[in-house]
């Protein structure tokens, strides 16, 4: 079928708005607020993050793991205020790319999407293939053979099943967005469910095994970890736990209130996302402690998958295997949900000529961005199946890499936020509060992430414990991914200059935003 071209064509005469900025083609009005915050629950895929970081953060943090999530939340909470801004101004489904060439330029702007697109191409290679893992291992459970969950194991099935997985998403995604909120609905809401039983159940059972512990609001104090280096150990794995918020902002163009629905939706997501992660946290420390042996949370023989260890303990054998579901759905759910973001900002560098035309396309039906879902999906299982035959280690230190990348784009966007708006900081207490002190607030703490975090990453035993040259791998993937968004920008720059010069997207503040 024909793709609509969401670029200006040649005659048009209707000039652009805010300073270049342009219509895509997609589907307007197609997201309300609950649609738009299940989709940012969803791409976050808190009971998947939650089974993964359980156990490594009481490692790093021991009883601090609750006060580690709450100081994980606050930057995001601060940058949320710096997204909510910027769409109530600009509602771009580009978010971070747009946002930052209109504050910093065309290439500053070009780096921070890239810093999103490579992100989120990891983000969804590592989700296939935790739901490739899942989907065995429950798939074992149900016929109660070892040999069934053992077929993960087999390194040619595995790729198979994941490049399915990754085919699904990607259809789901290409066919709109209606199609992706009802199936989310379903899917979320499963999670939440899952996850609330089994704190009540985690909760009625404290005390039944050794190695409970009481509650105590001592939990819920920072300062109380033992030291500054457990301290960011424990945040940036908190942080990228709530990574993907973002991308209710993606669908601001096809939202109901484009300025502001998306704004309060990610609020909102980011409300039940602390919600659930401090109440299953609170619940599991209270039924297994923090122990290092047996159900113990600091068990590093159980660390990487909590769930599968606390499952029949706490619910049972019967109802234990929901718990398995709930992952499986959650990182389902996530992956499909978590193309958005990247084919909507393809679609808009490719709209304002930061990409080749060809991602510029969308689908006249289906009003997505339909070259571009397909590009990220092919991008995504070429990723996944080359660094999966080549070495797990580098897989794992990819995936090390993430926090990275997230805090490279997150905290030029929340600065974007304080120079866009500095002409009216002065206004109101209000802009200088929401406009200026919090974003601000967000992008230092998590440029502070960044820096000890590339400090840390240089230690080969950070990650796989593999090196280059001496230098950690995580280092060499996570600054090499970054710096091959520099060659291409510079390629990009010399086949497309008019947007590296300022012509199509431009810098100018767009009138001030009326307060209700």
């Amino acid at each position: 079928m024909t793709q609509v071209d969401a670029r200006p064509q040649a005659g048009d005469t209707a000039a652009p708005s805010q300073g270049g900025v342009r219509g895509k083609g997609l589907g307007g009005n197609s997201v309300g607020l609950v649609g738009g915050a299940v989709i940012g629950v969803s791409t976050v895929a808190p009971v998947y993050c939650l089974t993964a970081t359980l156990g490594p953060t009481v490692g790093e943090v021991g009883v601090q793991m609750p006060a580690i999530f709450l100081a994980g939340f606050l930057p995001m909470l601060l940058v949320a205020f710096a997204y909510r801004e910027l769409n109530r101004a600009v509602p771009d489904c580009g978010t971070s790319f747009t946002w930052s060439v209109k504050a910093f330029g065309p290439r500053v702007g070009w780096m921070c999407g890239w810093g999103l697109l490579i992100a989120t191409v990891v983000v969804l290679s590592n989700l296939a293939g935790v739901a490739t893992s899942f989907f065995w291992l429950l798939a074992g459970e149900a016929t109660s053979s070892a040999d069934v969950a053992a077929l993960d194991d087999n390194k040619a099935v595995h790729i198979l099943t994941t490049l399915v997985f990754i085919a699904l998403a990607t259809a789901v995604s290409y066919r709109g967005m209606t199609a992706t909120k009802w199936l989310q609905y379903t899917l979320v809401g499963l999670q939440l469910a899952v996850i609330v039983l089994f704190a009540v159940m985690a909760v009625a059972k404290s005390g039944e095994i050794a190695g409970s512990l009481d509650f105590s609001w001592s939990w819920m104090n920072p300062f109380a970890v033992d030291s500054f280096a457990a301290f960011t150990a424990g945040l940036s794995l908190s942080i990228f736990i709530y990574w993907g918020w973002d991308a209710c902002l993606s669908i601001n163009e096809e939202s109901t209130g484009s300025a502001r629905t998306p704004g309060r939706a990610a609020m909102l997501a980011m409300v039940v996302i602390v919600a659930s992660y401090l109440l299953v946290a609170i619940a599991t420390q209270m039924y297994a402690g923090v122990g290092d042996k047996g159900t113990g949370l600091g068990n590093p023989d159980t660390a990487d998958n909590v769930f599968a260890t606390l499952a029949e303990p706490i619910m049972g054998s019967g109802l234990g295997i929901l718990l398995f579901v709930a992952v499986l759905a959650s990182a389902a759910a996530s992956l499909q949900t978590t193309f958005i973001p990247v084919a909507r900002t393809v679609l808009a560098m490719s709209t304002y000529e930061a990409l080749p035309a060809t991602f510029a396309k969308v689908h006249p039906r289906f009003q997505t961005p339909g070259r571009a879902t397909i590009a990220a999906g092919v991008a995504t299982g070429v990723f996944y199946s080359v660094m999966t035959v080549l070495s797990e280690n580098v897989l794992v230190d990819t995936i090390y890499a993430l926090g990275l990348m997230i805090c490279f784009y997150y905290s030029i966007t929340a600065f974007a936020c304080v120079w866009f708006f500095r002409r009216e900081l002065r206004r109101s207490p209000r802009d200088l509060l929401v406009k200026g002190i919090l974003p601000g607030l967000g992008a230092l703490m998590l440029t502070a992430v960044f820096a000890q975090t590339l400090y840390d990453m240089w230690d080969p035993a950070y990650g796989s414990g593999s090196s280059v040259l001496g230098v950690g791998s995580v280092f060499v993937i996570g600054v090499g991914l970054l710096l091959l968004g520099l060659v291409i920008m510079l390629v990009t720059s010399w086949r497309s200059p008019a947007f590296f010069r300022g012509e199509v997207l431009t810098k100018e503040t767009p009138a001030l935003v009326v307060e209700d």
